[in-house]
């Protein structure tokens, strides 16, 4: 396998935006320092969310002030609408993600909004964003692109629309999220089959979950197609809602032992990274779902 890999860490908005234990702003940061000191540099750290809808993310603005801004870091977060892209600009953050879904239901459970209605609010907040930070790094989410929870399987010919209507409004990265964690390679190989004649395998990132332990598995057949850039949350952070007491979003260190093992540097200290996440862990009262999580823990202890 070829060495150059991009590792975006989802855990402190992703992995946090479910959880009913408040965990403070101090927390968030020590456990941002602690994956900057593990060697991760993307870190997408919170969403411009409403607090009465998300109240663990309330603080974003406070976090992001906090933030340390000399680690050589790339924070982005997640914009929902217009009232949030104005909490936004007012931080300065000129990295920003905007999301939208392949499935009609679940983009109007999540934002109230058809496809159509959320690829408008995403071309209008684009707009307002460039004007303050022309050259600032937009990411373009869409999730449910292989099943949805509420309308099943979702054809590549479904979200091929959606991931051209983005590419052409302009932003720099599309992330396809495998929203529910059902995916085997053979389905994600087929969206990408369908997709590749369109767009560059560079403009695209991968967020797998891994609620049936099928993750890796896929990471390694789009490592294989040429893909680069994947999510993935310190120590398996954020559930899986559709499937309760599940695993969800991929743990960091299980793509980061994958990647090592198969001889690619990640340039990541899966020590550091395992140690990370911890004390939000005992914050909720819980232990990792990740194998490799536990393993670099009880070696670090032993």
């Amino acid at each position: 396998m070829p060495s150059a890999v991009r590792l975006i860490e989802v855990g402190p908005r992703d992995g946090l935006q479910n959880e009913k234990t408040p965990i403070s702003t101090e927390s968030k940061l020590s456990f941002i320092n602690c994956l900057l000191d593990s060697g991760l540099r993307e870190i997408e750290i919170t969403s411009f969310v409403s607090p009465k809808w998300v109240p663990q993310l309330g603080d974003a603005m406070d976090l992001i002030a906090a933030l340390p801004m000399d680690r050589g870091a790339l924070y982005s977060a997640l914009v929902p609408n217009q009232k949030g892209l104005e909490r936004a600009l007012e931080t300065g953050i000129d990295r920003i993600a905007l999301f939208t879904a392949a499935s009609e239901s679940f983009t109007k459970k999540n934002i109230n909004a058809t496809i159509a209605e959320s690829l408008a609010n995403f071309r209008e907040i684009m707009t307002e964003f460039r004007k303050v930070h022309p050259k600032g790094f937009v990411r373009g989410y869409v999730s449910t692109v292989i099943e949805c929870p509420y309308e099943g399987r979702v054809a590549p010919d479904q979200v091929k629309p959606v991931v051209m209507e983005l590419a052409q409004m302009g932003v720099n990265e599309i992330c396809l999220g495998e929203t529910i964690g059902v995916a085997v390679p053979a389905e994600v190989e087929a969206l990408a089959h369908v997709l590749e004649d369109s767009i560059d395998v560079e403009m695209i990132a991968w967020h797998f979950h891994d609620t049936r332990g099928t993750a890796i598995a896929n990471v390694e057949a789009m490592w294989r197609r040429g893909y680069r850039s994947f999510d993935a949350s310190a120590g398996g952070l954020g559930g899986c809602p559709y499937a309760p007491g599940a695993g969800g979003n991929l743990a960091m260190e299980d793509l980061v032992y994958f990647l090592e093992r198969s001889g690619v540097q990640t340039g990541v200290d899966l020590s550091k990274l395992a140690l990370a996440s911890e004390p939000i862990w005992q914050e909720l009262g819980r232990t990792s779902p990740s194998k490799v999580h536990q393993a670099v823990l009880s070696a670090c202890q032993g």
